[in-house]
């Protein structure tokens, strides 16, 4: 559709997956030859039926096995390569004769269509040739070959020396030499040659072949493998310097760099440069009468030949521009060619810098580029385009005056890769299925930041993304509502002029240190999807950690603790920038300000960390986690105090956990924390043999195995799984070592005892409950109960009340036991007692009336 020539990358980036007609076709042996006889037919396959009307020769490989064989179908032997026969022909075939496939070398035969005869082609026109690059991995191994329509078959028929005789024009329809085919596309013209072969018996059979065939990366129509005349640039000269600027660049990912940039490298061709379109950039080639070529380097090389100063230099008025040849004298014009814009965007870090004639001072302060990013399809494009031309300028071989040849230089020191998008199920996202989802539909309903942030963290960008509503939503929903919901309440109270750190502001002051360490450098690694991860999972140790456990210090008024919450939040704003320039604005202009934007600010440096901290407060929150999943499985709520957690810890654990132990007793909600040394004080352990693991390695045998390994000493296995030991068992005379995934190894928690345990931490809790805990527990429900009320009313966080509770007896002698927490917790001036008129909630059955007004 386009009608010119194109690059081999550019036709390596419009490969799509079509059906195309598959083909066997038996072309009869016109004369006696070699082996063969006149009459004989040698089958051959193509997946191009259309390019059978310029078929020129028949290939096959001089060293491969090839038989003349008879089938009950045929009225006539075949040619095919031994290797193929049954795949091709099937079973019952009788071979009669075996040779190699230079005994064929010679054999004339009769084409399939009658279109271009012999002589067109020269003296080897429709004979056998020898071909080095033909196989026996498909088809028969005899290669129908067309010269003016493949690089192998135009090479072969140079090598024979035949004439390129091509019957279809630029515009892909066939000339006036193929009869009734004339003027139709040669790709639609498919199947009626098919059947005028079928009708001729000339076809063994038909099937549809699925593969990768090459389509226009602008129109997307398909191209056509099309000899014909075509300025190129010698790019294959310069593969090894090519290859060696590559080794230069840091590829993401790394596999790209010798994997598909590498080997499309080392398999370089020349670039084929001149397209015949009009809009582009002309190819300033002009030619005279005698054939001499000048290439005119700049407009005043031109005007000084010409005498014409261009002011537009493209088409049509250069064309109108002809000067005097230097070699002969007559008129020399430009030829009608454009230049491909892949070498203009290639040409990129130079044409900018008005190379050559700026020098290198001005190119060098741009060159090379930091960083460089495109979808993966540019290795075949744009990356590729900057560094054939960047070699061409600057590699140690190349000539040329811009940058002065600097030693081969890449131009991009970084190259990031990105891949597709698709929709939620990985299909391609097109208008008739009606799968697109369009960026403004996703910014208009969560906002830019919401869009870059998964962009940036779901996964790496050269995986690719399969894109969902519900995907921005759920980045919504986990990090940036958490956020803006710290930041808000970060707002909300002012800080009095009191309050001393206290380890977990200089906890989470050291994880703030970590995390700007981290997202630095892994930002400078190129990798911003690990680097936001670790700034929403610090974003969640500051709301779910820090925030929840001083919630009453803000209530207070606490210095120390608003100066960490707001340090730690301009910070994740800085950090935040380059994610969700919009959100980090917003926080910092709310809590700091100092800068115009947040993006004026420097990048925040990681401060000093205190690391005894941080392990201390990640074994404190691993007993916490330890203990709430004993909790659950208890089906007791975290309101319900209970007695002790007994935690299994010694030596630094244990001094870790004490330290923090005031923060793991209320976390756990329980009044104190035993230490014991080993699991085996909290219960008794059980021995079973894992048959998934097992089965397969004892067979039959395993019933006895099981029995063996019940037999052990659970306390024995314990302690060797707990140092990393094998278990030996003995099992019909024979020892054998076991692993940890070959047992199961439970504990039965002593009575009265939830236990939850991982590897070597354990915590167990005592749930026995007496009458002073079980009141404690009335009056945690009866704040949660208060507060929900509180919400119902509108009432703001700071906002105090006047509350009066009234219903069941044992639910008010549990607010009374308690009263003083109840009020510090719903901010109520005094509580009164007795019948409330107000919502009616239910407590373990029991009735509870809530009246409550702002004080």
């Amino acid at each position: 559709r386009c009608g010119t020539a194109l690059s081999s990358h550019e036709v390596a980036l419009g490969y799509r997956d079509v059906v195309d007609p598959s083909v066997y076709v038996r072309f009869r042996v016109g004369e006696d030859g070699g082996p063969l006889q006149a009459g004989d037919e040698l089958l051959v396959w193509t997946t191009t039926p259309w390019t059978l009307v310029s078929n020129a020769a028949v290939a096959v490989d001089p060293e491969l096995t090839y038989v003349r064989a008879k089938t009950g179908t045929l009225d006539a032997p075949v040619v095919l390569a031994e290797a193929l026969v049954e795949r091709v022909l099937g079973e019952g075939v009788q071979v009669l004769e075996r040779f190699p496939g230079a005994a064929l070398d010679g054999v004339r035969y009769e084409p399939p269509f009658a279109f271009l005869g012999a002589e067109e082609y020269g003296e080897r026109g429709h004979t056998v040739l020898l071909g080095d690059f033909v196989t026996a991995d498909d088809g028969t191994g005899l290669v129908h070959t067309a010269i003016a329509f493949g690089e192998d078959d135009f090479r072969l028929g140079a090598r024979y020396g035949l004439n390129v005789v091509n019957p279809v024009r630029a515009d892909g329809t066939y000339d006036e030499r193929i009869g009734p085919y004339a003027g139709r596309f040669v790709k639609d013209a498919d199947a009626d040659l098919v059947e005028d072969l079928r009708a001729r018996g000339r076809l063994l059979r038909a099937e549809d072949y699925e593969h990768a065939y090459p389509h226009c990366w602008r129109c997307g129509t398909p191209l056509l493998y099309y000899a014909k005349p075509s300025w190129y640039i010698a790019t294959s000269r310069l593969r090894d310097e090519l290859l060696a600027a590559n080794e230069q660049v840091t590829w993401h990912p790394e596999h790209i760099k010798h994997g598909r940039f590498g080997n499309w490298l080392e398999n370089n061709v020349d670039w084929a440069l001149s397209r015949e379109r009009y809009w582009g950039t002309p190819l300033p080639v002009w030619r005279c009468e005698q054939g001499h070529v000048t290439v005119v380097g700049s407009l005043d090389d031109l005007e000084e030949r010409s005498g014409v100063r261009l002011e537009d230099p493209h088409r049509p008025f250069v064309d109108a521009v002809s000067f005097p040849c230097d070699h002969c004298g007559t008129r020399a014009e430009r030829v009608p060619e454009v230049i491909d814009v892949w070498f203009d965007s290639g040409a990129m870090p130079f044409a900018q810098r008005h190379a050559p004639f700026e020098g290198d001072r001005a190119i060098d302060e741009l060159y090379p580029a930091d960083f460089i990013c495109e979808a993966l399809d540019q290795t075949r494009g744009w990356f590729y385009s900057l560094l054939a031309i960047s070699t061409l300028l600057r590699g140690g071989q190349a000539g040329g005056q811009a940058g002065g040849r600097a030693g081969g230089r890449a131009p991009y020191n970084h190259v990031v890769c990105l891949g597709l998008i698709t929709d939620h199920e990985r299909q391609k996202m097109s208008k008739s299925k009606g799968n697109v989802i369009a960026p403004n539909e996703v910014i208009d309903r969560f906002g830019a930041d919401a869009l870059r942030w998964y962009f940036f963290t779901s996964k790496q960008p050269w995986d690719g993304y399969g894109f969902s509503l519900e995907a921005i939503g759920e980045g919504v929903r986990l990090f940036l509502r958490q956020l803006w919901n710290t930041y808000s309440f970060a707002t909300l109270y002012q800080p009095g002029e009191a309050g001393a750190a206290t380890d977990l502001d200089r906890w989470i002051g050291s994880r703030l240190s970590a995390t700007t360490a981290v997202v630095t450098e892994r930002l400078d690694a190129y990798d911003a999807t690990f680097a936001g991860r670790a700034i929403a999972e610090f974003v969640d140790d500051l709301s779910n950690w820090y925030v929840r456990r001083s919630r009453r210090r803000f209530w207070d008024g606490d210095a120390a603790a608003h100066e960490t919450l707001r340090h730690c939040l301009v910070t994740v704003a800085k950090l935040l920038a380059p994610f969700v320039p919009f959100v980090a604005d917003e926080i910092y202009e709310g809590l700091d300000g100092g800068e115009p934007s947040v993006h004026l600010c420097d990048w925040p440096e990681p401060a000093e960390r205190d690391l005894a901290l941080e392990t201390a407060m990640a074994v404190a929150r691993e007993t916490v986690r330890l203990g709430l999943a004993a909790r659950g499985a208890a089906k007791i709520k975290l309101r319900q105090p209970l007695r002790e957690a007994v935690v299994v810890a010694a030596g630094r654990e244990r001094e870790a956990i004490e330290r923090l132990a005031g923060v793991v007793r209320e976390e756990l909600n329980v009044r104190e924390l035993r230490f014991v040394s080993e699991a085996g004080e909290l219960g008794s352990y059980t021995v079973k043999a894992n048959y998934r693991t097992l089965g397969p390695r004892f067979g039959p045998s395993m019933p006895r195995a099981a029995d063996a390994i019940a037999g052990l000493d659970p306390g024995h296995v314990a302690d060797a799984l707990r140092d990393g030991r094998p278990v030996g068992v003995f099992v019909e005379g024979h020892d054998h070592q076991l692993s940890a995934e070959d047992l199961q190894l439970a504990m039965q928690p002593l009575e009265g005892y939830q236990l939850e345990r991982e590897g070597s931490h354990a915590v167990a809790l005592d749930l026995g409950l007496d009458e002073e805990l079980r009141r404690e527990g009335l009056a945690r429900e009866i704040v949660h109960a208060v507060q929900a009320r509180r919400k119902a009313a509108g009432l703001a966080v700071e906002d105090r009340i006047g509350l009066t509770l009234g219903g069941d007896e044992e639910l008010l002698a549990a607010a009374r036991a308690h009263e003083g927490y109840l009020t510090a917790e719903v901010l109520a001036t005094a509580v009164a007692y007795g019948p409330a008129d107000g919502e009616v909630a239910r407590i373990e059955g029991r009735e509870l009336r809530i009246s409550l007004a702002r004080a």
